[in-house]
């Protein structure tokens, strides 16, 4: 199953002081609106979002369409086709796409552990 480019997005106490650690590491700014409070950070494949006072706990993050330079790709499996599958094989859905749609759309699952699993197509 092909989920598309994975990031993780960390809810981050301080946006400035959680850049500069990560900076510290090699990562570099990407993208984002820090007067928004939230960046998207990026050291080679590896991505992290810095996300302030949006959310309470990390989230682990999939792009269908995009890869990890968030370009398009041609081929790729919609997000709803996705949250199909996963119902499917038994998962349960905690916010669902509307399957009635097309194009930008997500869904959240929970893994056993308690930590969101975000599936976010832009496009």
């Amino acid at each position: 199953m092909e989920l598309g480019a994975f990031s993780i997005s960390l809810a981050v106490k301080d946006l400035e002081v959680s850049k500069s650690f990560y900076e510290k590491l090699g990562f570099q700014v990407y993208g984002g609106e820090a007067a928004q409070n939230w960046l998207i950070m990026k050291n080679g494949d590896h991505i992290i979002g810095l996300f302030q006072g949006m959310f309470e706990k990390n989230i682990l993050t999939f792009n269908p369409g995009w890869d990890q330079n968030a370009n398009m790709l041609d081929y790729f499996v919609d997000v709803r086709n996705l949250q199909r599958e996963l119902k499917a094989r038994g998962l349960s859905i905690e916010q669902e796409a509307d399957e009635s749609t097309s194009g930008p759309a997500s869904f959240v699952i929970i893994d056993p552990d308690g930590n969101p699993i975000l599936f976010d197509q832009h496009v």
